[in-house]
């Protein structure tokens, strides 16, 4: 495959070092304002990988039209203006593979549908979900994903020439499921992190149960399986999210808890909002993900906030 990946952070340059090793010809695009990528265009490497001499780096984005395969790692809440900005490029016969968690603050709607909206109907659209951070794959230690798309053949194509003795893949069957279950695992990200800030950790296990339970209800109601936040996209990513030191989602929590700001981006921040939406779009309870909103949109306090998720009323667990 001749693939361009969009966006020179941590995911994104892991992405085209990981595909590079399987033999793909890849580009790296990143701004030009981009500190990440006067790095790259440098050094050839970041503070977590060196990039091979076979990738190409480029800071035009018309860099995109000779791929067969566009990767997009960036901020969920700029793909919107990403896809507007690649639209004058007439891009045609692609696909699009989404490798980020997150879901549209406002429109409250799955970052594939935003791309099925913005790209031409002749390019497919997949996502590339589930568990790993970039310092354990680079340091050669294996995890499973998920690859989806409403296109089974797009599918089943990623999913081969993806696939590796690093990374082994697994063939989605719930679009809805899957997004909404890896984007929200953010927030319960976010959560522990607050819970280890305050020094309950022992309390990430019913966090884990309990938050679990309040996305299946989620999902259903939206069309998608129960299943799906049992999975790999969902429960399955919550030890890279919710134990993790290098999860950036629980350090944000944890940090703020202890009064100390973050310089990186945690996706849950945005995508606690996002759901807090949903939920009420859906008629769904969702009391963690309401529970983080209130505090980082509302001031609540967190320790009465958190402990209030521990004293509601009583009932059966299913």
């Amino acid at each position: 495959m001749k693939i361009t990946v969009i966006g020179c952070g941590r995911w994104g340059s892991l992405i085209t070092w990981y595909l590079n090793r399987l033999g793909h010809e890849m580009t790296l695009y990143g701004r030009e304002s981009s500190p990440h990528m006067q790095r790259f265009l440098t050094e050839r490497k970041n503070d977590l990988l060196t990039l091979d001499e076979r990738v190409h780096m480029s800071t035009d984005i018309a860099c995109v039209k000779e791929a067969d395969t566009v990767v997009i790692s960036i901020g969920s809440q700029g793909l919107r203006s990403l896809l507007e900005e690649l639209r004058p490029l007439e891009l045609k016969n692609k696909l699009f593979v989404l490798c980020m968690k997150g879901i549209e603050v406002g429109s409250g709607k799955r970052l594939s549908e935003i791309a099925a909206e913005q790209v031409d109907s002749s390019n497919a659209v997949a996502v590339w979900l589930g568990p790993g951070h970039v310092q354990e794959f680079y340091a050669g230690i294996p995890n499973c994903m998920v690859i989806d798309s409403d296109n089974e053949l797009v599918k089943r194509r990623l999913v081969e020439e993806f696939s590796s003795d690093l990374i082994r893949f697994y063939y989605g069957t719930d679009l809805i499921g899957n997004e909404i279950g890896a984007a929200s695992k953010n927030v319960v990200g976010i959560a522990a992190g607050m819970l280890d800030g305050m020094k309950l950790s022992t309390l990430k296990g019913a966090l884990m149960s309990r938050g679990t339970r309040e996305i299946a209800r989620l999902i259903v109601a939206m069309g998608g399986s129960e299943l799906s936040a049992y999975g790999l996209c969902h429960l399955g990513d919550y030890e890279a999210t919710v134990f993790s030191p290098y999860s950036h989602n629980r350090l944000f929590g944890e940090r703020l808890v202890q009064g100390e700001t973050c310089d990186f981006l945690a996706e849950g921040y945005y995508t606690a909002k996002a759901m807090v939406e949903l939920g009420q779009r859906y008629g769904v309870e969702l009391p963690i993900c309401q529970a983080v909103y209130e505090v980082l949109y509302e001031s609540a306090d967190i320790h009465k906030t958190l402990g209030a998720l521990f004293s509601r009323s009583l009932k059966q667990e299913f």
